[in-house]
């Protein structure tokens, strides 16, 4: 008993773990290419490196924060589908107490208990009706219930994120003269981390990482050439 609570002890630190990591993820990538485009289209058009810098900034204070509002109503519409459906299965237990009870005997025969067996663990687990609730919740659904505070952290991770991404493509132009030359430096700088983003990006989702980090460099070099290309055919 003590090597499984301690095994279900780090699984649940891993599944943490994992929505930080997803979250970073979704802030550092945008937060590197977006301002990084932003950057490289106003390279094009103007002169004036102090308007692309308080329009990098502005781009980025706009950007983290609508990231950061979109993951805090991600997480809170999570918690919100989480307890409607927690109200739905009580309602069954309480309406059709006899059709919930055989779906959970039929997942102890999933498991290949024999019949007594079946019948005991159903008694067994039905006489609390909120851990009989959460079973359907986890076993029929396949719903964990959300941490309380998700929302929250999901907002203030992909934010931060956003913002740390974001200064990196537009930190060169507080050091140059002009536009072109703050281009020059910010892609070399952010095209690198790009494909360091992108290879560590890709060890953790289990793709292959030289490709990974192959396509998020190309996809930002892309972003930012376009832009830069439209600028610079709109001034002409």
């Amino acid at each position: 008993m003590k090597d499984t609570h301690l095994h279900h002890d780090h699984v649940e630190k891993h599944l943490k773990s994992s929505e930080t990591i997803t979250d970073i993820v979704i802030g550092m990538s945008d937060g590197l290419t977006v301002p990084f485009a932003l950057a490289a289209g106003l390279s094009g058009a103007v002169k004036d490196v102090h308007l692309i810098v308080i329009a990098g900034i502005a781009e980025i204070a706009a950007g983290s924060i609508a990231m950061g509002l979109g993951g805090y109503l991600a997480g809170k519409t999570e918690q919100e589908h989480y307890a409607s459906e927690l109200k739905r299965e009580y309602d069954e237990i309480e309406e059709l107490p006899h059709v919930e009870r055989e779906e959970v005997r039929v997942f102890f025969e999933g498991l290949g208990l024999s019949s007594h067996l079946q019948e005991e663990a159903t008694e067994e687990l039905i006489k609390d009706k909120v851990r009989w609730a959460d079973f359907m919740m986890k076993y029929e659904l396949g719903l964990e219930e959300p941490d309380p505070k998700r929302a929250r952290k999901s907002a203030f991770n992909i934010g931060a994120s956003y913002i740390i991404g974001g200064m990196i493509p537009l930190s060169p132009y507080f050091f140059v003269a002009d536009g072109i030359t703050g281009l020059k430096y910010s892609a070399m700088v952010t095209l690198a981390c790009l494909f360091v983003f992108g290879f560590f990006k890709s060890k953790l989702t289990g793709t292959p990482p030289l490709k990974g980090a192959l396509k998020v460099t190309i996809i930002g070099a892309l972003a930012a050439g376009c832009a830069f290309a439209i600028a610079k055919l709109i001034e002409g």
